[in-house]
């Protein structure tokens, strides 16, 4: 959960309600349950439940996942795909998952085109020469080591500069703003990433040298904001950029003022062919049906600009404190737990496609899953799409949760975590924990993601979440594949 060191309330009196809070609830858990369990569904019995409730109540005591974290972005900092820093974080995600004792730790590895960030400036030379934060999106291609100088021209929106006529920015560089605002539920992002996805190739259909956009972010500092873009087939490629939010308000404060302005641009980057990355897996084994899968896990990689500690440190210790916390309970699920860490997401979902392809033959085994991949805010909210069989075990999950603030959403929402959509999108049912996003994007993809942005106790509570998932849909006999989906 994101903190702001100047508000007195989010830095000092909030982590101290949350522990109370925290403190009072796990004493209170253990005499609401006694009436919870008597609603459990057909598939599981009444122990199973109170395990459940046991593990819920343990994780909010205190989990690993802080530990975990601090670990992972301390000894290993940012874990840039296909770099020697994401395959130190794998050697770190398998010698952790060996010493806690899983059944067993693999590591499935797989090539991917990386791109690798080199030296980036950007600088208005008209009307005065002044200094801009900037970086490169990832997959930009590169400028000559003396970059792009060129008149700057302004457009409000991706939508604008779709509007004006091909070829009409011949040899100009282009800059794209956009109106994001902070939500609870990142629903911002997405209505304005199209910019950051496609902008570059809409500036080079109409004739633009680079491109440089306000950052897809909510934060008013001068760290810009990163992610990856994608190049429209066909269309020749051009440097792009991301300014921070306070020089993209300088670049619009000078154009409402109708002031001519030209920029020297200069983005660096080179790509490595067939580089390695790789996704790590382990296991608790089922003690019935084995073969039947219920999946957890976070991507290992990250952006390169801070050490990865919202996206998706915080994801890899919340699963993994989660998967260890029901392994240390010595009690095994029905069916098997196996907790995966993706690699290569940042980059174009790698890990979650390979990860389909190598599986594909097994996917109807897979009977659900949940990824952790929106930082380390409190969750709020679950949604599902599950068949109707499962559906009474979607609610008494419902039912456990509520205590800690987590409500019911929507039960025909197939979403989950960006590397469970490739599995998502052949069929597999989903369920998704949703968490508060509302200062997540101030830290995103830049390089203020670090650890002193996690609140501990928030990742507890996360913990505490994903177990109860994970144990009841490994505990359970129903099937949460409805009879309509491909086999």
């Amino acid at each position: 959960m994101f903190i702001d060191r100047n508000n007195c309330f989010s830095a000092c009196i909030l982590p101290i309600f949350l522990s109370y809070v925290g403190f009072i609830l796990s004493s209170f858990y253990s005499e609401v349950s006694r009436s919870e369990v008597e609603l459990f569904p057909p598939g599981l019995e009444k122990k199973s439940v109170e395990h459940a409730i046991s593990l819920r109540d343990q994780a909010l005591k205190k989990s690993d996942a802080f530990a975990l974290v601090e670990s992972l972005t301390t000894e290993i900092g940012p874990r840039l795909a296909g770099t020697g820093a994401e395959a130190r974080a794998r050697e770190w995600a398998v010698r952790h998952l060996s010493e806690m004792g899983f059944d067993s730790v693999v590591m499935e590895p797989f090539k991917i085109k990386a791109w690798v960030r080199g030296p980036e400036s950007a600088v208005l030379t008209k009307p005065s020469e002044q200094g801009l934060a900037v970086t490169a999106l990832g997959g930009s291609v590169s400028t000559s080591e003396v970059g792009l100088e060129a008149e700057l021209v302004v457009f409000q929106s991706l939508a604008d500069l779709e509007s004006v006529a091909d070829d009409s920015l011949l040899g100009k560089i282009v800059y794209v703003g956009h109106a994001m605002r902070p939500t609870q539920d990142g629903s911002s992002y997405g209505a304005f990433v199209p910019l950051r996805r496609l902008g570059a190739s809409v500036a080079a259909a109409k004739g633009a040298i680079g491109i440089v956009i306000r950052s897809i972010g909510t934060d008013y500092h001068r760290s810009p904001n990163t992610g990856q873009l994608n190049y429209v087939e066909g269309v020749r490629k051009i440097p792009a950029g991301a300014l921070s939010n306070p020089d993209a308000d300088q670049i619009e404060r000078l154009w409402e003022k109708k002031i001519p302005m030209r920029m020297r641009l200069v983005l660096m980057s080179h790509t490595r062919e067939a580089a390695e990355s790789g996704n790590v897996i382990a296991e608790i084994q089922g003690r019935e049906s084995p073969w039947e899968l219920v999946v957890i896990g976070a991507h290992l990689d990250s952006w390169d600009l801070g050490t990865g500690a919202i996206d998706d440190g915080a994801g890899v210790g919340i699963t993994m404190a989660a998967a260890k916390l029901i392994l240390d309970a010595g009690k095994r699920p029905r069916r098997t737990i196996r907790l995966v860490l993706w690699g290569a997401e940042e980059q174009g979902i790698h890990g979650g496609k390979a990860y389909l392809e190598r599986h594909r033959t097994e996917l109807r085994n897979h009977m659900l899953a949940s990824e952790s991949d929106f930082g380390a805010g409190l969750i709020w909210q679950i949604t599902s799409k599950v068949s109707d069989e499962g559906q009474p075990v979607i609610d008494l999950m419902g039912t456990l949760l509520n205590p800690l603030g987590i409500v019911q959403g929507g039960k025909d929402i197939a979403v989950s975590g960006p590397d469970l959509y490739p599995m998502i999108n052949a069929g597999l049912p989903s369920f998704s924990f949703r968490q508060d996003g509302t200062r997540y994007f101030d830290v995103h993809h830049t390089a203020n993601d670090t650890l002193d942005k996690i609140d501990s106790k928030a990742l507890d509570q996360n913990v505490a979440a994903y177990a109860v998932f994970a144990w009841l849909a490994a505990e359970t006999t129903v099937n949460f594949w409805s009879m309509n989906e491909p086999n």
